[in-house]
């Protein structure tokens, strides 16, 4: 994963289909999509939609589904570029052919913390953004990966966006207390 600035750096771990939280956490986020069975004992395709694959170990409890059904990781390996994973108790193909395209979460409350400076996309998602003036610029609403550095969609009232970089000199500072985001705008903005 490419490294934002020192101060930005980040996990992203899911970008859609989650609960909410009354203060705007996500209940549960997504770490995979289940495609369909593979073979006849149990085992799934998935594709991880996590940074964070070394955390998905046998005896790991996650939640499948929009029901969030609660299930414990039996086995789980690498299979080109997706995994193979089952879980206890589901021993056959037919028991896991309702499991097709379904996503697999884990726990907000149960994410380790990141180091100083780093933050999980959903942290970041819902922040109101202010120029150096204190100028609110809008809501972070969306963040691209380009390639060469993340952007950061900042949404108006009135639904005007604005792209931000992730560079250093723009990205200022990150308030998660006081949900705000202090940005200085490129010139061409």
């Amino acid at each position: 994963m490419r490294k934002n600035p020192s101060h930005l750096r980040k996990r992203q771990l899911q970008r859609d289909n989650t609960g909410s939280l009354p203060l705007g956490e996500p209940v549960f986020l997504a770490v995979g999509y289940i495609r369909r069975p593979h073979g006849v004992r149990g085992e799934m395709v998935m594709d991880l939609l996590t940074d964070f694959p070394e955390r998905l170990v046998p005896g790991k409890r996650l939640y499948l589904g929009e029901e969030h059904l609660p299930v414990q990781i039996r086995s789980v390996r690498p299979a080109l570029q997706a995994m193979l994973i089952a879980f206890e108790g589901f021993e056959d193909r037919d028991q896991v052919a309702a499991f097709r395209n379904q996503y697999l979460y884990v726990r907000a409350d149960e994410l380790p913390p990141l180091p100083e400076g780093e933050y999980y996309h959903h942290q970041l998602l819902g922040l109101t953004v202010f120029d150096q003036a204190g100028h609110s610029l809008g809501v972070l609403s969306e963040i691209l990966e380009t390639g060469a550095n993340d952007v950061y969609v900042v949404r108006d009232e009135q639904g005007r966006e604005v792209l931000l970089p992730v560079i250093e000199g723009v990205i200022l500072e990150v308030d998660l207390k006081t949900h705000r985001l202090i940005v200085n705008p490129p010139e061409w903005l």
